[in-house]
């Protein structure tokens, strides 16, 4: 691969990103919008495609490296499908980005992606093995051993956001997912607000339409509030006996959680750690170290970008290191 520049993108449920950084992953320029989910995968790649080319004209990367948020064919260059936007079922992303773009495409999960950005040069960095999770409009993991991502046989992946916690069918029974994402954590706020008319976090969240009440969690539970650490409380027991099964199967060194809801901060990773060591085996303990994660919102970009470094071909191993 010739050429010093690389662009990283992440396509997900709320969220478009673009970066091209340096072979040392060094920011060159960023660009962010918010997706309209109802414009469904076409409004997407019609938002993305003129982007796209301004930035392939303007600074020449070398290649593409994409993390997208849902099941994906890396060898085949598909997405399989998305689980919050319609239209991308079974489409071939790699060879339509290449009819954009005219450069090599290397594609990835978005949760691989930021589980990769985050054991190289984040929070898990001089770690080994590191897992990822990711809270935010799903939940999605990623599992990272000698800085590489582990993939299972196809269509494998780390899908910590689908183990069940209790014994139902599959589509009947209660998943990580349905209780520690985003919109679960929202839900949680809203059927229980009433029974909690004076708190913080109710009057909050009664301020504003129906929608995103998970990002008023971080300044009630600061201020003390019940209902707020009682939601946390939950989502954290929930999460850590979910990581519990991580960690008896794949005994990860450390556990990054990354996502909107790490925004709550050290709260809920002390939450997470003490529930979690209730949950193993004692010859475990004290287990994986759990660790907030550090590249925040840059981590699916920038392990997009080492995506596209490492099946690239002759870049430099090292890079930046974000985590300063």
């Amino acid at each position: 691969m010739s050429g010093d520049r690389l662009l990283g993108i992440e396509i997900g449920g709320t969220k478009l990103q673009l970066l091209v950084a340096g072979v040392d992953l060094d920011p060159v320029t960023r660009r962010q919008f918010q997706v309209n989910p109802d414009s469904g995968g076409q409004g997407i790649r019609e938002q993305l495609e003129p982007e796209v080319e301004a930035l392939v004209r303007a600074y020449s990367p070398a290649a593409i490296g994409v993390g997208f948020g849902g099941p994906i064919d890396a060898s085949e260059g598909r997405v399989l499908l998305s689980h919050q936007i319609e239209g991308w079922t079974d489409f071939p992303l790699v060879e339509w980005l290449y009819r954009c773009a005219g450069l090599p495409v290397y594609l990835e999960n978005d949760a691989n992606t930021a589980a990769l950005g985050e054991a190289l040069h984040g929070a898990g960095a001089g770690h080994e093995p590191v897992f990822y999770v990711t809270l935010g409009s799903g939940v999605g993991g990623g599992l990272v051993t000698q800085g590489q991502i582990y993939h299972g046989a196809l269509p494998g992946e780390a899908e910590i956001g689908h183990i069940q916690l209790e014994r139902q069918s599959r589509r009947a029974g209660t998943t990580v997912e349905s209780r520690c994402s985003g919109w679960a954590v929202d839900r949680k706020i809203r059927a229980r607000k009433d029974a909690y008319p004076s708190s913080d976090l109710t009057e909050r969240v009664n301020r504003e339409p129906p929608g995103g009440e998970a990002r008023f969690l971080k300044e009630a539970v600061d201020r003390g509030d019940p209902f707020a650490k009682e939601v946390l409380e939950e989502t954290g027991e929930e999460l850590a006996f979910a990581l519990s099964h991580v960690a008896h199967l794949c005994h990860p060194e450390i556990i990054v959680v990354g996502g909107g809801l790490s925004m709550v901060g050290e709260v809920l990773q002390v939450t997470v750690e003490r529930h979690l060591q209730r949950f193993l085996m004692e010859a475990f303990l004290p287990g994986p170290k759990i660790q907030l994660a550090q590249l925040r919102d840059l981590a699916v970009p920038i392990g997009a970008i080492l995506v596209a470094r490492q099946r690239g071909g002759d870049l430099p191993a090292k890079g930046a290191d974000y985590a300063k």
